[in-house]
């Protein structure tokens, strides 16, 4: 999935996004330190991993290995 970042709280490490469907999604302090970034900006595109019941796992940036 696919979508923007909406808010990061960079204390929390805690944010949501906006899928491209439009659905905000939050995302916790586990799922971005998974995705080893050490900063997300608002508006930013992002990838998103989530498990079997929808929790956002990973988040990543397009394209970064």
């Amino acid at each position: 999935m696919q979508g923007t970042i909406a808010t990061f709280d960079t204390g929390t490490r805690t944010g949501t996004l906006l899928l491209d469907d439009g659905t905000p999604l939050e995302f916790g302090a586990e799922a971005f330190q998974r995705s080893g970034l050490r900063l997300l900006r608002l508006g930013q595109r992002v990838t998103v991993e989530s498990d079997a019941t929808g929790v956002v796992w990973r988040v990543l940036i397009p394209g970064v290995a």
